[in-house]
């Protein structure tokens, strides 16, 4: 499963049938029914589609994605969220995130050992007790549908957006946020316990939002961005 993952985040449009002869170039006697059970248990499939840990409720409302040919020029005009599994060394949880689309920057996260959208709902009530976003987006699954999470929205006059079903693409930058956050975190650290994940993530996550210089962002960090105040007259 690890090997698994990490060729997953290489090259995500590989499924059972590619991966089995990666394997097999290992070392590793396995075959293509043994993969795909693990790639279900993981929550991955190839991309297109994408990553399927939100799984779709064809009986809650869905929204249209709004984000075609709309200019992003500002934070908190778009603020979006997406479900990601960390692996831990028996088994995984699942982190979400809800990051300024503009800026990059992580403006919340939870992690949770179900898939059910009780931390989604716990993610997005803390984002907003300080700024609030025009419009939100994220994908169809049934966290990002449920009323409990919809209502937050609604309540709060923000216009809702989805990617099309199997779009991985649609949320860009927060898929780009996963490959960075495992590349230069998760990989690195193996952590063995949700305790662990969650004290590596955090750190993790202060680094990326407050030192770590995006070139897409004129070299500047997501905080100084989205803050608009440069990291020096914070640190003078």
């Amino acid at each position: 499963m690890r090997l698994i993952d990490e060729e997953y985040t290489r090259h995500p449009f590989k499924g059972s049938r590619k991966m089995k002869p990666y394997l097999r170039g290992l070392g590793h006697t396995v075959n293509r029914k043994r993969i795909q059970r693990l790639m279900r248990e993981m929550g991955i499939a190839a991309i297109y589609p994408k990553p399927y840990l939100s799984c779709p409720d064809n009986n809650a409302r869905k929204y249209p994605y709004l984000l075609t040919g709309l200019e992003i020029n500002r934070p908190d005009q778009v603020w979006c969220t997406d479900i990601t599994y960390i692996r831990l060394a028996h088994g995984f949880v699942y982190l979400v995130v809800i990051m300024d689309w503009y800026s990059r920057y992580v403006i919340t996260w939870e992690l949770s050992n179900t898939l059910d959208s009780t931390f989604c709902v716990t993610a997005l009530e803390q984002a907003l007790t300080g700024r609030c976003p025009d419009l939100f987006n994220s994908d169809q699954g049934c966290q990002f549908t449920s009323e409990g999470f919809t209502n937050v929205l609604l309540n709060r006059n923000i216009r809702i957006s989805m990617d099309g079903r199997g779009r991985a693409m649609d949320n860009i930058f927060i898929e780009r946020l996963w490959r960075t956050l495992k590349y230069e975190d998760i990989y690195l650290h193996d952590y063995r316990t949700m305790q662990e994940a969650y004290e590596g993530i955090k750190k993790y996550f202060e680094f990326y939002n407050n030192e770590r210089h995006h070139q897409s962002l004129g070299y500047k960090t997501p905080k100084e961005v989205y803050t608009g105040i440069a990291m020096s007259r914070l640190v003078a």
